[in-house]
């Protein structure tokens, strides 16, 4: 779920995809947004014909419906496309984040992700500082790059939007099992510098971090957060909307 900034998302001068418009016209109203996960073209367009703002093409579920396969770095890039390519093909206007996972590669890996995710109609592409093979975040186990890398990644994604391409990036960290809550917040306010329009930090333990994620500071402070909550067995407490908003998501 995300909740609109204590500032604004900034808005380019004629944008290339109505769908991208219409996230950051959402993000800078008030208001909680929620937005169900979608698989294919049928999910994504019930969700759109229920009247949810927007949805997020998840690789948890995208892996589970089109290979049988757990979260665990198995579909590709192509695949991925493909998808958000039908997705957009079976709707009509409804805003669709795509889940872009570690961006495939290097800096120019992540570039070409960001790049095809917005010819396929993404409106935000979602990138993630884990170290590849990657698996669900809220699964244990897992591995992030460096601080260094984890930065470059976000900084690519931002260079490509800035080059043309419409859509906006959402900058996610799995440090905080991986490592260290500190060291979360470190990353997702380096984020924030580097340009992000939304961040995120997975698999949260607890109302009081999910706290601390909103009230970060900076250029932290002025970017939307989004909160994820795993039906069965995920580590961030389902909570209802009201009080995520309250929270400041």
């Amino acid at each position: 779920m995300l909740q609109h900034a204590r500032g604004s998302v900034a808005c380019r001068a004629e944008p290339g995809n109505p769908r991208t418009t219409q996230l950051r016209k959402l993000l800078r109203e008030p208001g909680i947004l929620k937005g169900p996960c979608c698989h294919d073209g049928l999910s994504a367009r019930l969700i759109e014909k229920s009247g949810f703002p927007f949805t997020f093409m998840s690789g948890f579920a995208t892996a589970g419906a089109r290979l049988g396969a757990p979260d665990t770095g198995l579909i590709t890039y192509s695949e991925m496309v493909d998808t958000g390519r039908n997705i957009h093909e079976a709707t009509s206007h409804i805003p669709v984040i795509g889940d872009g996972d570690t961006g495939y590669g290097n800096a120019l890996n992540v570039q070409r992700t960001v790049k095809g995710y917005a010819q396929a109609g993404f409106a935000g592409i979602l990138i993630e500082d884990q170290a590849w093979p990657k698996s669900c975040g809220h699964l244990g186990g897992k591995q992030v790059v460096s601080r260094e890398e984890a930065v470059a990644r976000v900084k690519a994604a931002v260079d490509a939007r800035e080059a043309g391409a419409d859509l906006l990036v959402v900058a996610r960290t799995d440090a905080r099992q991986a490592l260290s809550m500190e060291e979360a917040l470190w990353r997702v306010a380096a984020f924030a510098d580097a340009g992000a329009d939304i961040l995120f930090i997975d698999a949260l333990e607890s109302e009081e971090e999910m706290r601390r994620l909103c009230w970060a500071g900076g250029a932290a402070a002025r970017c939307p957060k989004m909160a994820n909550m795993l039906e069965g067995g995920g580590k961030t407490p389902i909570l209802p909307p009201q009080q995520l908003h309250d929270m400041g998501f």
